[in-house]
């Protein structure tokens, strides 16, 4: 399963870079935590092939407003996962998003583009940061979950040097 986050497409010229289209298409599952900013750019992610889950972020346009939820939860292999966009002020976020999905294994979010892979009460709090605008992360980023087991394994990519 891959994740993304903050794409924030189309914007000028940029598109996802080449390293991560290839890990996109050699899934069976992407996730996008919000901001893609248009419905091109997820008709293009949806494209791809795999299956896509989304929610919306602060700067996607209405159509994807009208078409996504702020949150949802999604169950692989077993496996539920926790999808939103903005997580709230820094102070207390963990607990925060551990309330806001009781019974999920992990909780991605995105808004920040700074990634995250920390395991708080047994529940990974993961942040894919940004494939296309790292901000102050050093570098773009995206990340890939291993489900086997009836366990998940988050790996963080790094997309650039």
């Amino acid at each position: 399963m891959a994740v993304i986050a903050d794409t924030h497409l189309p914007r000028g010229s940029r598109r996802l870079p080449e390293e991560c289209v290839r890990r996109l298409l050699a899934v069976d599952l992407i996730l996008h935590a919000g901001d893609h900013s248009s419905s091109a750019s997820l008709a293009e992610l949806r494209a791809l092939g795999p299956p896509v889950q989304a929610v919306y972020g602060n700067v996607d346009e209405p159509d994807l407003r009208n078409a996504l939820p702020k949150q949802l939860v999604v169950e692989a292999a077993g496996i539920r996962i926790g999808l939103v966009h903005i997580p709230g002020p820094r102070v207390g976020r963990e607990a925060r998003l551990l309330a806001r999905f009781p019974g999920c294994a992990a909780i991605v979010y995105g808004h920040t583009h700074a990634p995250q892979v920390e395991l708080h009460a047994g529940v990974w709090i993961l942040n894919p940061g940004s494939p296309t605008e790292r901000r102050r992360a050093p570098y773009a980023t995206m990340l890939e979950l291993v489900i086997g087991g009836g366990k998940l394994e988050p790996e963080l990519i790094a997309l650039d040097p």
